[in-house]
């Protein structure tokens, strides 16, 4: 392989690892299996996020994209997961965790600007 292929080769797989770490935005109100949701609204109204463990690492912070906050979430994951106020996974601020496979919060308690997936 020539070396320009090769850097060609290279420049397609870090698209695609780039691409693969990309929050999915949405409007529905749909939480497929194995993802975690937060939309802008009460009553997941208004812009949508979707996280997976194929765009979130485990047992790291994680700031929802683009400085996105949530007031409704759902965790669909087959994991925990931590919801923080703060950016920076604070506990100085508030946070509380729910449970995998289907918990349902169309109020949250505070906003959320954060999650941690726990293993």
């Amino acid at each position: 392989m020539s070396v320009r292929n090769l850097g060609f080769a290279a420049v397609m797989a870090a698209a695609v690892v780039l691409g693969t770490a990309s929050p999915v935005w949405a409007t529905s109100s749909a939480c497929d299996a194995g993802s975690f949701c937060a939309w802008s609204g009460e009553n997941y109204k208004g812009k949508a996020v979707r996280l997976s463990l194929e765009t979130t690492a485990t047992s790291q912070c994680v700031a929802l994209p683009d400085k996105f906050v949530a007031k409704s979430l759902v965790n669909m994951m087959t994991k925990d997961v931590t919801v923080y106020e703060g950016a920076t996974c604070s506990t100085e601020a508030e946070f509380t965790t729910y449970p995998k496979g289907g918990t349902y919060v169309p109020d949250a308690p505070f906003v959320v600007r954060a999650i941690q997936v726990w293993e």
